[in-house]
């Protein structure tokens, strides 16, 4: 409990290192961090498009460029490992995807892929937390990974 309490407490003093600091996107409840052993598993529904929390593998997905979507219930251990998702839904867009996946190039923890349920062009997705947009936009990007990537979400006993 103590590791616990000391993670969520570096969480907090980071995204205050700045007085004043709104962290960016828009907080998403917590669903928890169950395992299940397969996407087909019954488990509760999500509580955002694309996932920010919520029952998940025990295996992570590559970091980096996907060309393919990332089953959801793969990609939340991803988040809750510390990552950020960048995910996109387009049509006829490889500028948007290249200038999105310098991203993955320039951070580690970090995984570009479409996602085409979604009604936004764009999706930053870390763990509890999401932010959507039409038109990429470096700094805002750049912002959300800087604050979130590399926390770690695991419940420690």
């Amino acid at each position: 409990m103590a590791m616990f309490i000391g993670i969520s407490g570096f969480s907090s003093a980071r995204a205050q290192e700045t007085k004043g600091f709104v962290p960016p996107g828009q907080e998403v409840p917590s669903l928890g961090n169950d395992h299940i052993k397969t996407p087909s598993d019954p488990h509760i529904s999500y509580n955002s498009i694309p996932p920010t929390s919520g029952p998940h593998l025990s295996t992570i997905a590559k970091w980096g460029v996907s060309k393919t979507p990332i089953p959801d219930e793969l990609q939340v251990h991803n988040l809750e490992d510390g990552g950020v998702m960048i995910q996109y839904n387009c049509q006829n867009c490889d500028g948007l995807v290249a200038q999105l996946e310098t991203f993955a190039a320039k951070y580690n923890k970090v995984i570009v892929a479409p996602y085409p349920k979604m009604k936004a062009a764009i999706a930053l997705t870390a763990w509890g937390r999401i932010d959507t947009m039409d038109q990429p936009d470096e700094a805002r990007i750049d912002r959300f990974i800087k604050a979130y990537m590399g926390i770690d979400h695991h419940v420690r006993e």
